[in-house]
């Protein structure tokens, strides 16, 4: 499900929703769910001073439901759908843990448009378009991911899931 709380930005909603059913559908989590809530840059720079102790708008934050949610084993990504991250060896054990947890809900991610929209211009791509890169992001982060921590894990798949998605 995709919010939108802020006024600041002309947000389609529709076009994202579509992508995010991609994106869930891609990545086997069809019956789990999340909520993306498009928030204004002061309401995301409060969250980032809150929860990362940093000053100013960021473009996008996630909130994991869980601290490690089920589909992160030790450190490598299972997925029923395509494998983003070319890691086979536990899928099939996975499985079926997978099924049982797949209506779990995943957690909340905050985009901020008018700060996604300056990125958007300074790296040569649309708005639509940085939104959807934003979306992806944020749900690899739900799911386990931390690009400062992972020793270029979570770029990897996000290269690899960019590309199939078609994003810059």
């Amino acid at each position: 499900m995709i919010v939108n709380r802020q006024r600041a930005v002309l947000v389609a909603r529709p076009p994202l929703e579509s992508f995010l059913r991609r994106v869930k559908n891609e990545l086997g989590l069809e019956e789990a769910s999340l909520t993306v809530c498009l928030v204004s840059d002061a309401e995301i720079a409060r969250m980032n001073e809150t929860f990362r102790k940093k000053k100013g708008p960021t473009d996008v934050l996630s909130f994991p439901a869980e601290k490690k949610w089920p589909l992160a084993a030790r450190g490598k990504r299972v997925t029923s759908g395509p494998d983003p991250v070319g890691v086979n060896e536990q899928r099939e054990k996975s499985k079926n843990k997978q099924r049982r947890e797949a209506g779990k809900y995943l957690g909340d991610i905050a985009i901020a448009p008018d700060t996604a929209r300056r990125y958007a211009k300074k790296n040569g791509r649309t708005l639509a378009s940085e939104l959807r890169v934003l979306i992806l992001h944020g749900v690899l982060h739900l799911l386990g991911y931390d690009h400062e921590t992972d020793r270029g894990e979570m770029d990897r798949a996000e290269r690899k899931l960019r590309k199939r998605f078609g994003l810059a």
